[in-house]
């Protein structure tokens, strides 16, 4: 380690600038250690502890990768600043003094076991002790997602009490609660029986959980103790082309404010409303079109409205039959493709032909039809065949559902499935 910020100092030198000494003045070997942290050498431990946890968090690994050494240097200096006797060994003696006797072996400890050390261990987010996500949901149209659109969002956010800054009173006024020790919780002891106890541990009443107290008198006017108030905060959410439904949107640090936590993020989940027309499926729009028999026979021209307000022209050309349930498409008028907005997926339009009513036709003139129509299949009918006559099927009839109830019961089933097509 590099020692450009460490002074030597000879016993002379030492006298005479102890002559006069300045009230936050503490002469050491080096500074290095104190440097890293951005602290005094007469900073006291609390003020360590707070550096140390700004920047331990703004350099941790996960955060910034490429600041691993940084990171590392910013534990080794708080691994020693933060213990009494190891910080005298190095204010008399340097670096070099911790390497040779300060520690059993001249290695540090692990700065991520530090950092858990500092922070409780755990996983990543107990390690970097933030406060909780705030997660809201969004409800958006297929116009928004098709267009891209901002929305304003109001929420109510925790936020430090700037007057007491988070301390909750007067400086010095917080203590430790007498009643749960700090803990937060209280342990009560219930005899339920002879020779049988119960155990219950439920929040300490005094602090509210919170391990401190505060004097009443003492506390802050802004917050009442409370560390924190409550604020509106309005945030902006972009919503661009081509994002989907469920899709998250990260705003980092602004959840609620804590005392020493950093603030969680707030995660704004898109939830796109269904549409009167199209539904999307991936970068494709799917839409249902009905026509008339004329249209599938003999052409047609339809108009379609798109999410940005144009009209589409489709057209299908005379001859080219179009039957019930046929797909087709339109390239480039699908959904925009997310951070590619130029590129757009296919518009897919189901036909659904519409067939004439009875009697649409006067039997007089069926003939006529027949003769533009494709010839009928013509069939041999023999004296051994049965003639029977069709009627409309409803499923609702009672017959039906006594049979249909039948075959459920009967353990082997129906040997054939019975299928009703009408043209």
């Amino acid at each position: 380690m590099a020692r450009g910020g460490g002074q030597n100092w000879t016993s002379g030198e030492a006298e005479g600038r102890t002559e006069n000494p300045e009230p936050e003045t503490k002469m050491v070997k080096e500074t290095e250690y104190y440097d890293i942290l951005g602290v005094k050498p007469s900073a006291a431990q609390e003020e360590i502890k707070k550096a140390y946890r700004k920047l331990a968090l703004k350099y941790h690994p996960d955060k910034n990768p490429d600041e691993g050494e940084k990171f590392k240097l910013i534990s080794q200096a708080y691994e020693v600043l933060s213990d009494v006797k190891k910080r005298e060994i190095y204010d008399q003696g340097g670096e070099q003094a911790i390497k040779e006797g300060g520690t059993t072996s001249g290695n540090f400890s692990s700065p991520m076991d530090i950092f858990d050390m500092f922070f409780g261990g755990g996983g990543r987010m107990t390690r970097e002790r933030r406060g909780k996500n705030v997660v809201h949901q969004l409800s958006v149209s297929l116009e928004d997602i098709y267009n891209g659109v901002t929305r304003k969002l109001a929420l109510q956010k925790n936020v430090i009490c700037e007057k007491c800054e988070g301390v909750g009173g007067k400086k010095g006024s917080v203590e430790k609660c007498p009643i749960c020790k700090g803990r937060g919780m209280q342990i009560h002891i219930q005899q339920i029986g002879p020779g049988m106890v119960q155990q219950i541990q439920t929040v300490c009443l005094e602090c509210k959980g919170q391990g401190e107290r505060i004097n009443p008198k003492d506390r802050c006017e802004n917050c009442n103790g409370c560390k924190v108030v409550r604020e509106k905060k309005i945030i902006e959410v972009h919503i661009e082309k081509g994002m989907k439904d469920g899709q998250k949107i990260m705003f980092h640090g602004e959840g609620d404010q804590e005392p020493e936590l950093e603030p969680g993020d707030v995660i704004i989940v898109l939830d796109q409303k269904d549409h009167g027309v199209f539904q999307r499926r991936g970068h494709d729009l799917i839409m249902k079109m009905k026509i008339q028999l004329t249209e599938a026979l003999c052409g047609f021209k339809k108009t379609i409205k798109t999410l940005d307000n144009r009209t589409l022209v489709i057209t299908s050309k005379p001859g080219e039959v179009i039957k019930h349930g046929d797909l087709k498409c339109v390239r480039n008028e699908g959904m925009p493709i997310y951070k590619a907005p130029l590129e757009k997926g296919s518009l897919i339009i189901q036909f659904l032909v519409i067939f004439p009513e009875k009697h649409w036709l006067p039997q007089e003139k069926l003939p006529q039809l027949e003769a533009l129509l494709p010839p009928r299949q013509k069939i041999r009918i023999t004296d051994d065949m049965d003639q029977v006559e069709l009627k409309e099927f409803n499923p609702n009839e009672q017959n039906w559902r006594h049979s249909a109830e039948a075959y459920e019961e009967d353990d082997e089933g129906p040997r054939a499935g019975v299928q009703c097509q009408t043209a």
